[in-house]
């Protein structure tokens, strides 16, 4: 992720921010998604299920998001010329992600699924940094693009607000952690240390969101994150149940496991 993005306004400044959260939110969805249907598939687990999940997720989120970005964005990247081969580039990749989607819906063995899941996360990654530190920055800085209404373009295309993934809070999480120290039942890990920290808080959340009643998620963090239990409490109260698995000194393990609803 860049570290500077410069806009050619206020506006695109605050869209290049709403961007690239709601890009780290997508790929920590999809991460924790993969994530589990290797575990499965390594642990003799419900492939299956975990399967089915992932390939719903990819044709309502991911692939819909892919082609809002083709209709709203693309042709204004393509309109710059040194953006013009990058789009084009970004623009058959859709078709590799469209491609690893359907051969993960009908791939005959575990191996197979969890192969084509690994791939998919890979060429997806790569998509996204490509977006988040070439594309964007491109379009914000040209002052003949208006990055706030191709984002604007995009949300009415999803019919779903894109915007900033975190609010700053300050304080505790009430009464959702817990103090003692328990063992992780082999959830899938997510370590937020080797996340930028600009979209950490993004990626941790779209990472939760994946996780489904009765499951749940190991997050590796590099300090006690009270602020971040109190954003995920503020999201969704009483979703999780909270327990620290490590306390220090060099990194805090908490175990997120969502309640029946």
């Amino acid at each position: 992720m860049s570290e500077l993005a410069l806009a050619s306004s206020i506006a695109d400044a605050e869209a290049v921010e709403d961007i690239q959260q709601h890009d780290a939110e997508l790929g920590g969805a999809l991460d924790a998604r993969v994530s589990g249907l290797i575990d499965a598939a390594r642990s003799g687990g419900d492939v299956d299920a975990a399967r089915a999940d992932l390939v719903s997720w990819c044709e309502q989120r991911l692939l819909t998001h892919l082609k809002a970005q083709e209709s709203a964005v693309y042709p204004a990247g393509r309109s710059l010329a040194e953006a013009r081969l990058l789009v084009d580039a970004m623009r058959a990749e859709h078709d590799v992600i469209a491609r690893l989607v359907g051969e993960l819906r009908t791939a005959a063995l575990p191996v197979h699924a969890a192969a084509r899941a690994a791939a998919l996360r890979v060429v997806v990654e790569g998509h996204l940094a490509k977006a988040d530190n070439q594309l964007v920055p491109a379009l914000a800085a040209a002052p003949e693009v208006g990055l706030a209404d191709l984002l604007a373009g995009v949300r009415d295309i999803l019919g779903v607000e894109v915007t900033k993934a975190t609010t700053e809070v300050d304080g505790h999480a009430g009464g959702t952690c817990t103090c003692g120290e328990h063992e992780a039942p082999g959830f899938p890990e997510l370590d937020a240390r080797v996340v930028p920290h600009a979209i950490r808080h993004a990626t941790i959340f779209g990472a939760l969101d994946a996780v489904h009643p009765g499951r749940g998620m190991v997050l590796v963090a590099p300090h006690d994150p009270l602020p971040l239990l109190a954003q995920i409490e503020a999201r969704e109260p009483g979703a999780f149940e909270i327990s620290y698995l490590q306390r220090g000194p060099e990194a805090w393990r908490l175990q997120f496991l969502r309640r029946a609803s």
